[in-house]
């Protein structure tokens, strides 16, 4: 049997981790720090080209940073863009045309419009899709957890090709016997993504833990019944403010993986 320590404290047994992916074992704030301001420049343009004034386009920067949760210094850890899917920002952002006097279907087509126009760009400039680091020691920990018979997953937002292509990145495969994006449904957060991927998993969900870097992560494995729920709080400029956890990792070094073995020697 394999056991959860968290510095010092034993956490309790499990058999498998569900893992976030973005904020919690890759170091997306810059990738998402370029993909907010290539969506704001690119809607300032179209605004632009329709001879709208330059106090309309600052409201209408303002009113998407905000949405996006893009600050002076990176992005907000909790925001829409941070922990939403891309069809959720997609109609987040058609809301805030609305807000520019624009009909519900012209804001809809227009926010789609903007995002396949930045997704073409994207695709020009990285062709093999944008290398995204891992936080430091997250290799480390999902090896670990591997070698002791710990079943590791991904719970995440992302597409199943962007999961996968991060992991082949970081040759992490061999670690990860199971993905659940937001190609699948339901998705993040409803309770039943965490529900699917324990089925796919082959484990019950109070025999596993999950860790994740927002409120929504956690609160979605406690209704899902998820034995042990782990707040990961160094992924971001700004540490997120989090309250639904039952315990809080700074590092990933201070998490360990022992067994019934290593206890015997």
């Amino acid at each position: 049997m394999a056991h959860l320590k968290l510095k010092d404290r034993k956490l309790g047994s499990v058999q498998g981790v569900l893992f976030d992916k973005d904020g919690t074992l890759s170091h997306s704030e810059p990738r998402l720090i370029a993909l907010a301001d290539a969506r704001i420049d690119e809607a300032e343009r179209r605004f632009r080209s329709k001879g709208c004034s330059d106090s309309v386009l600052q409201e209408l920067h303002k009113l998407l940073a905000r949405t996006y949760g893009r600050c002076r210094t990176g992005v907000i850890p909790d925001g829409t863009l941070a922990v939403a899917s891309r069809h959720h920002n997609l109609l987040s952002t058609a809301t805030v045309f609305c807000q520019m006097d624009l009909s519900w279907p012209q804001s809809l087509v227009l926010a789609q419009d903007v995002f396949d126009q930045v997704d073409r760009r994207k695709q020009i400039l990285h062709p093999d899709g944008e290398a995204v680091d891992l936080l430091p020691d997250a290799a480390r920990i999902l090896r670990e957890l591997s070698t002791a018979g710990i079943i590791c997953a991904v719970i995440s937002n992302d597409t199943t090709e962007g999961i996968e292509k991060f992991l082949h990145q970081h040759q992490l495969n061999d670690c990860i016997n199971g993905v659940w994006s937001a190609d699948h449904q339901p998705a993040k957060p409803d309770p039943g993504a965490v529900q699917g991927l324990c089925t796919q998993l082959g484990i019950p969900a109070e025999n596993c833990a999950l860790i994740g870097d927002a409120d929504t992560d956690l609160l979605m494995a406690r209704q899902a019944g998820i034995g042990i729920t782990l707040g990961y709080v160094a992924g971001w400029h700004r540490e997120p403010t989090l309250t639904a956890h039952e315990h809080l990792i700074s590092h990933w070094n201070e998490l360990t993986v022992t067994t019934d073995e290593m206890s015997k020697a």
